[in-house]
């Protein structure tokens, strides 16, 4: 799966930025990053998101223990790798019919907080128990939810471009076509989002720091996350404000 964000919707953290800037390129332009993608997967599904970006998934040669999933409800797009274990729980706290796949079950989550919950993001990923990373777009506000599980089992990476637009794949090397050194794994037990950055949804109240990462050549490239157990933060819990309430523009 792949999904590139203009930076006027998700703006990565400035140490995902390498100093080196070679082998970046404009991953937007003229559909690069999409089109070296559908390339590389022949029979694989590009989403246009208009200026806000591109997602594209495939299906093909899936590790059956890790799976694809994609869903679209009322404009909010969702990629999703892995499996979870407490869908029958997750259906029924969210009123899903028996049907519902894992997409489904994350947007529907997106929506709660969005519309209607009080209660705080890093809860609602915290609730998601099993192996997982998802790529969430909301078209009617132009926000993203973005996640990996708490041990980091579904590869899952990202980056900065050359324009500084994000990057997220689950392919080591389509992200590094598009951001050179300026990559990472994304950071296991967090989550993003547009207004409210990258968050450990383990461990809410704490910073974030980035820990540099150094190749084979000593090329810094990007920034792991861990979390700084020194440094809390306040709690950022989402205001009801009523049922259409965006909840990004809380956060």
């Amino acid at each position: 799966m792949l999904a590139v964000f203009d930076k006027s919707v998700a703006k990565g953290p400035d140490a995902l930025n390498s100093p080196d800037p070679s082998e970046r390129v404009a991953a937007l332009k003229n559909g690069f990053l999409a089109n070296h993608f559908a390339s590389v997967h022949p029979g694989s599904v590009t989403v246009s998101l208009g200026s806000s970006g591109v997602m594209a998934y495939s299906l093909e040669k899936q590790n059956p223990l890790l799976p694809r999933l994609f869903a679209v409800v009322d404009d909010i797009f969702c990629m999703f790798r892995g499996h979870i274990e407490n869908v029958a729980i997750l259906k029924q706290q969210y009123g899903l019919n028996k049907a519902a796949n894992e997409g489904i079950i994350v947007i529907e989550a997106y929506r709660t907080l969005r519309d209607r919950g009080p209660y705080p993001p890093d809860q609602v990923v915290r609730d998601i128990q099993g192996k997982f990373a998802f790529i969430l777009y909301d078209g009617s506000s132009k926000a993203t939810f973005i996640a990996s599980d708490a041990e980091g089992n579904v590869p899952f990476f990202w980056g900065t471009d050359a324009e500084g637009h994000l990057v997220l794949a689950d392919d080591e090397e389509t992200v590094k076509k598009g951001c050179g050194k300026s990559f990472a794994p994304f950071p296991k037990g967090c989550f993003f989002t547009s207004s409210g950055g990258l968050r450990s949804f383990e461990h809410p109240l704490n910073e974030l720091k980035p820990v540099p990462r150094v190749d084979s050549s000593g090329h810094v490239c990007g920034a792991n996350f861990s979390v700084d157990v020194d440094a809390k933060k306040e709690s950022a819990g989402m205001k009801k404000v009523g049922s259409a309430a965006n909840w990004s523009s809380q956060y």
